[in-house]
């Protein structure tokens, strides 16, 4: 079992991936973290939102409190600096701009915006 010792030594780069979870497992921040460790990188995550879903459809989406998110950030850098972050669905203003805030703030580099508008079966992913 990796103690968080192990964790913050690591000789992975870190990449922090900011993006919604999914229920199903098949994207959001299961499919992210999945490609960073396949890309050997050690991935860390911020949640910005909850979501039911599975390959036929999104039920409910229950986003993020802003200051939540901002947390999730802050303790992220604070501890183990992320090389890079991909940033994929926000579904709300207050989000991104929190968001950016926190970015600007920890001089994030390297980042990546992949952002989700509209899922495949056609649920809207922005307010």
């Amino acid at each position: 079992m990796n103690t968080m010792a192990q964790i913050a030594t690591s000789p992975l780069p870190a990449v922090l991936a900011i993006s919604g979870s999914d229920s199903s497992g098949g994207a959001g921040m299961q499919a992210d973290l999945k490609t960073m460790l396949a890309c050997g990188v050690f991935g860390m995550s911020a949640i910005t939102a909850l979501t039911a879903q599975n390959t036929t459809g999104v039920r409910s989406i229950q986003d993020t409190k802003p200051d939540i998110l901002a947390d999730q950030i802050n303790m992220v850098f604070e501890d183990i600096p992320p090389v890079a972050v991909k940033i994929g669905m926000v579904s709300a203003t207050d989000l991104i701009d929190v968001i950016a805030e926190r970015l600007t703030f920890h001089h994030a580099t390297n980042i990546v915006l992949d952002p989700v508008m509209v899922a495949t079966f056609r649920c809207q992913a922005h307010q």
